[in-house]
């Protein structure tokens, strides 16, 4: 081999292998289920004072009703402290949200957004009880109908929506596509999370094809066929192969990372799960 080659391979080589090594820095993930997910409850302050103890400048903001009151609190602490709230999670259920009326919390969330003025993504999703007993004509229609006027909304607020499969027919990703497509105009996403697609690890390649054009976050989680739902990255048999499958595809991050298991304390599941993360030697 000549040496002008040999420096090409070598140069080419150490490339490939810097950017193997920062594939999964801080920068490139996301702390995702952490606020509802913590035997500890923390305070909006512990909250960011732990994300910059791990060196994680990034998260997405899960809520539950007692959280409403601290939003905005939380969303302030974190632009002041160097954090970025990536996203912020909306769960729309037939009962409380219809087309121009969410409920009070899905109003006040968006309140909070509009009040701090923070750019940033909101996960969306639904019940079920959203799409029971339509036909898949009609539950496409009421998806994109609803999908529009949410995104409208964030865009309003120099957001963007992202779609996100938690189960169900909107859990589909081709369904997700669907919608998309139906609405060219409009700033939307796929938020893609293994821990709701063991029921479809089968169809896992072609969705993963179906949806890379749309894709802005990958939550990732150990995963086996028989579960359990949650489980910490590398202890499953299936994870690194899908983790594989999406570089090879060209996905670059981010990446999320799990807290969501209520009766630990949340620092130590993040950690547990980066540990997993950096272990695969991806």
């Amino acid at each position: 081999m000549r040496l002008s080659t040999l420096l090409l391979l070598v140069v080419y080589l150490s490339g490939c292998s810097e950017e193997k090594s920062h594939r999964f820095d801080a920068e490139n993930v996301i702390a995702w289920c952490i606020v509802p997910f913590d035997a500890k409850e923390r305070t909006p302050q512990q909250r960011i004072d732990m994300l910059k103890e791990l060196g994680i400048s990034r998260y997405a903001y899960d809520w539950r009703e007692k959280h409403i009151p601290e939003m905005a609190e939380e969303f302030e602490l974190a632009a002041s402290n160097g954090i970025e709230v990536s996203a912020v999670w909306l769960w729309i259920d037939a009962r409380n949200d219809t087309v121009g009326a969410l409920s009070a919390s899905n109003e006040k969330l968006f309140d909070a957004i509009r009040e701090t003025g923070i750019q940033t993504d909101i996960w969306m999703s639904f019940n079920s009880n959203y799409f029971d007993s339509l036909t898949q004509a009609q539950a496409l229609e009421r998806g994109i109908e609803m999908v529009d006027f949410l995104s409208q909304k964030a865009e309003g607020l120099g957001c963007r929506l992202a779609l996100y499969n938690h189960g169900d027919w909107f859990g589909n990703p081709m369904n997700q596509v669907q919608i998309i497509q139906a609405l060219p105009k409009r700033k939307l996403g796929i938020i893609y999370n293994f821990h709701h697609l063991h029921e479809d690890l089968g169809a896992y390649e072609q969705a993963v094809t179906d949806i890379l054009p749309y894709l802005w976050t990958v939550n990732l989680n150990g995963m086996r066929e028989e579960g359990p739902k949650i489980l910490t990255i590398g202890e499953g048999d299936e994870e690194r192969d899908m983790i594989k499958l999406l570089i090879d595809k060209g996905y670059e991050g981010p990446w999320g990372v799990l807290g969501h298991i209520e009766t630990e304390d949340v620092r130590v599941v993040l950690e547990r799960n980066l540990k997993g993360l950096r272990s695969l030697q991806l």
